[in-house]
């Protein structure tokens, strides 16, 4: 099989659009309402409440920012109103997730908080419960979690949970990957103490960027539709009693996301269909698809990942921003699959980076089910790694993912990374 460079490119998940975002658009063009506030605003907002089953979604200007705010919310609920520039968390320890994207723990030093990053498990690449119960052993003052969805695949909730319910904290539900996606018959952004959604533009349901906060709090909503529009009081002229943030919605991405949602079934099966072509196209490889737990939750499959079995790694080194590898018969790496992939104009991405490995924490704690460290270090045992996090990085990555992609541009795809295996 001869294969050509892809003529258009091959993305990793770029959005997908229908037409009725457009109609939305115009409708706030045609009506003046270019601000952060509209229609497309409050309609989406009950669209989004009523799918997820909870009563109040509050539109905020990205995922992040209701992050944010609900660590914010979280924190003062805790530990009583923030101090004059000072943060809400005022130098507590907040459990996070580790390998996830930045934007699940950088809230936390927003609010003067100190992160500590609780390794992976390999069931679902998410925050393992066994670490976590080791990091309240460690550190009894947590009071605070903030626990990520990874690539659409829901946590051990229940596990997590009971180990919060035990030691008397509050868990903040990062679910900007997972929207859609299903944990014991519940919507992922629904289970925690404060949740979120993100649309940004790579994510299942998009409106080029947003996201949402997500509670069945009139009080928590309120609190955070406030904070979210600079803090404004009931009054005749602008009176500001506490500190507040440029953060509400637009009106116009609101009316993208507002024509994205009558799609976010059909993207979820499209999604499903490329992971289970994935599954099947690799069967024979020393390989493994993102695992879930099948019993008890249904992904929204955002990205399809992969994992190599350790005994079909060729030699691949790492620095901080670039990679070598040397090719091996039978062998290969995420280096080579991802430049390969690139050299056909296909694009994938590695697996995220665990948060304890970046420079930018290099001072927080790191629990895995061995032990606490630094961030920043890596333990070794027999030449594998007991750190989770960084063996599936180092391992894995993710493939593209994108929903329209054809059948056959993906059979090409499994046809270059089977390739990499010669």
């Amino acid at each position: 099989m001869d294969i050509k460079p892809f003529e258009k490119k091959i993305w990793l998940s770029s959005p997908t659009m229908h037409g009725d975002e457009q109609k939305w658009v115009n409708d706030a063009f045609e009506k003046n309402w270019i601000t952060t506030a509209g229609e497309n605003l409050n309609q989406v907002e009950k669209d989004v409440a009523e799918f997820l089953g909870c009563k109040y979604a509050v539109g905020l200007s990205c995922g992040t920012a209701a992050l944010h705010l609900s660590i914010k919310l979280a924190g003062e609920k805790l530990y009583g109103m923030s101090k004059a520039n000072r943060g809400s968390l005022d130098g507590h320890r907040v459990a996070s997730s580790d390998m996830t994207f930045s934007a699940t723990c950088n809230p936390i030093a927003y609010e003067n908080g100190e992160a500590v990053f609780i390794d992976t498990e390999y069931d679902t690449w998410n925050m393992s419960p066994v670490a976590l119960e080791q990091a309240f052993k460690l550190y009894p003052d947590i009071r605070l979690v903030v626990l990520a969805h990874l690539y659409g695949t829901p946590a051990k909730f229940d596990e997590i949970k009971a180990v919060c319910d035990k030691y008397g904290a509050l868990i903040i539900e990062d679910a900007a990957e997972s929207f859609g996606a299903t944990y014991k018959g519940r919507e992922t952004g629904t289970l925690g103490n404060y949740s979120i959604i993100s649309f940004n533009g790579n994510k299942i349901i998009t409106g080029s960027s947003g996201g949402m906060f997500l509670t069945d709090s009139k009080e928590d909503a309120d609190k955070v539709r406030k904070w979210s529009t600079q803090s404004r009081e009931a009054a005749p002229w602008y009176q500001h009693e506490e500190l507040g943030y440029n953060y509400r919605m637009s009106n116009i991405i609101a009316g993208i996301v507002r024509g994205q949602m009558p799609h976010l079934e059909e993207h979820i099966a499209q999604k499903r269909a490329i992971f289970e072509r994935y599954r099947e196209g690799f069967k024979g490889l020393p390989v493994k698809m993102n695992p879930f737990d099948a019993e008890n939750s249904v992904p929204n499959f955002w990205l399809s990942c992969m994992i190599i079995d350790e005994e079909a790694m060729c030699r691949q080194v790492r620095g901080d921003r670039d990679a070598l590898y040397i090719h091996e018969s039978g062998k290969s790496c995420p280096t080579e699959i991802l430049e390969t992939l690139a050299s056909y104009n296909a694009e994938g991405r590695p697996i995220w980076k665990p948060m304890h490995m970046h420079p930018v924490y290099s001072s927080n704690p790191f629990v895995t089910v061995h032990g606490n460290g630094r961030a920043g270090t890596n333990a070794y045992i027999a030449g594998k790694s007991t750190d989770a996090g960084a063996d599936i990085f180092r391992r894995g990555l993710c493939l593209p993912s994108d929903n329209k992609m054809t059948a056959e541009e993906q059979e090409t795809v499994i046809e270059i990374v089977k390739r990499c295996f010669e």
